[in-house]
Formats: structure tokens, sequence, C-alpha cells
């Protein structure tokens, strides 16, 4: 279960941010999480749950943003929205698509106290 590495590296962040910026407790984490980033929500949720124990995250929503993956053939540059990685281009038929949207995890935003 890679979402556990992950909520501790999200607590890391949130842990640094606190220091930094000298809030003591954090209500909602607001993340951005793609389509295509193979990583679950509910699991994702689970894990943070365990790792925020203690810290100034402890009790604190996800609050989750879901990016559509998006692919651009490689051969004629046709972009088109993915909901695998393996997909070919729908225009001519080539494949697997390149990959430009969906698979990122990243923090936008922290309602804090």
């Amino acid at each position: 279960m890679h979402e556990l590495s992950l909520a501790e590296s999200l607590i890391d962040l949130i842990e640094q941010a606190s220091r930094r910026e000298r809030f003591l407790r954090v209500h909602r984490v607001h993340v951005e999480l793609g389509q295509l980033s193979c990583v679950m929500p509910d699991a994702l949720e689970m894990a943070f749950v365990a790792a925020a124990k203690g810290g100034c995250a402890e009790g604190a929503e996800l609050v989750f943003a879901i990016v559509a993956g998006r692919g651009a053939c490689r051969r004629c540059g046709a972009e088109a929205a993915l909901s695998s990685r393996i997909e070919l281009c729908p225009q001519c038929g080539a494949g697997p698509m390149r990959v430009v949207d969906g698979e990122q995890m990243r923090v936008t935003d922290l309602d804090v106290q």
C-alpha cells in the first residue's frame, strides 16, 4: 500500500509548513489528485488518518480535486482524454499516447488555525 508512504510525505510537508508559517492546527488539506496517479483516495485517506495522529493535522479532512487524464499522440500530436495509460490515439490509432495530465498528486491549499 504505497498510500501510507504518500500520507507520511503529506504529513512531513504539513509539519514543515506548520513550523515555517507558525500555525497550530490544520482543518482541511486540499489535494489535487490525477485520475492516472494510481492513488486510491479512500486508501490515502485511511493512511492519512493514521499518519496524522499526534500532529497538527490530526483530525484534518482531505479534500480531493480529481484531475482527468489527458494524452497526446506521439505520431500525429492529437490530444484526447485518457482513462488509462495504454490508450491508442483516437485520430490515427498509434499508441500508447503520452500522458500530459492526470498523474499528479499535490497539496494545493491548507485550511489552518
